[in-house]
C-alpha cells in the first residue's frame, strides 16, 4: 500500500490519461469501424476494394509501428503539430477500427438477407437499408465481440506510454525514477486493469446484451 499512497498523484494521472485515451480511441473507432464495415458490404466494388485495402493493411500493421508513425514521422510532413496524446488517439482509433469493421460486418452477415431485398423492393437506397434496418439489427448480435474489441483497446492504450504519453503503462518507469519497487507499481497496475475489465466493461456489456435481446 505504500507504493500506491505514496505516488497516489503518479497514479492518477496515469490511468486518468488512460481513461481518456480509452474513451476517445473506443468513439472514434466504432464510428470509423462501422463506416468501413459498410463499405465491405458495399454493392461498389470501389468502396469494397479500399475498405478491404485498409483493413487488410492497418490490421496486419504492428500496432508499435503505427502508433510511431504518429509520434515520429507525422511531424516531419510539415503538417500542424499535434501533442502525442492525440497522436495516441489517432493511432489506436485507425488500428482498433480495423477489428470495430470485422465484428460489425460478422453482424451484418447474420441479418437476413431477405430484409434488404425487401428495402430494396420498395425504393430503398442502399445507405437507407444500411442503417435503417441493417445495422441496428448487427449492432445487438455483436455486442460480445465489439466488446472484446474495447477490452484489447484498454489494454493496447499501455504501448502509448513507449511515445511519452504519461498512461497506466508509464508508470512503472517513473516509478523506477522515484526509486520505488517497479514490480509492487507494476501489479497494482495490472490489479485496477483487471477491476477495470470486471467491475466496469463486463456488466455494461452483460447489460447491452440483455436490454437488446428483449427488444428485439
Amino acid at each position: 500500500m505504500d507504493t500506491l499512497i505514496n505516488n497516489a498523484d503518479l497514479f492518477i494521472t496515469g490511468f486518468k490519461n488512460t481513461g481518456i485515451l480509452f474513451i476517445f480511441s473506443a468513439f472514434f473507432a466504432l464510428i470509423l469501424g462501422t463506416i468501413v464495415a459498410g463499405m465491405r458490404v458495399s454493392p461498389a466494388p470501389a468502396m469494397r476494394a479500399v475498405g478491404t485495402f485498409y483493413v487488410n493493411t492497418v490490421r496486419n500493421s504492428p500496432l508499435t509501428l503505427i502508433l510511431a508513425f504518429f509520434a515520429l514521422g507525422y511531424p516531419k510532413l510539415g503538417l500542424p503539430p499535434i501533442s502525442f496524446m492525440v497522436a495516441a488517439t489517432v493511432g489506436l482509433s485507425l488500428y482498433t477500427a480495423t477489428y470495430v469493421s470485422e465484428a460489425i460486418r460478422s453482424g451484418i452477415n447474420t441479418v437476413a438477407v431477405g430484409q434488404s431485398e425487401a428495402a430494396r423492393a420498395i425504393g430503398l437506397p442502399f445507405m437507407s437499408t444500411l442503417t435503417l434496418i441493417v445495422l441496428p439489427q448487427a449492432f445487438r448480435s455483436v455486442v460480445p465481440p465489439l466488446f472484446s474489441v474495447f477490452i484489447a483497446l484498454l489494454k493496447n492504450t499501455t504501448v502509448a506510454a513507449g511515445f511519452s504519453v504519461l498512461e497506466a503503462g508509464a508508470i512503472r518507469a517513473n516509478l523506477s525514477e522515484r526509486g520505488e519497487p517497479m514490480l509492487t507499481g507494476l501489479l497494482w497496475v495490472a490489479l485496477a486493469f483487471i477491476i477495470a475489465v470486471l467491475a466496469i466493461m463486463t456488466p455494461l456489456q452483460r447489460y447491452l446484451e440483455k436490454k437488446w435481446r428483449v427488444a428485439r
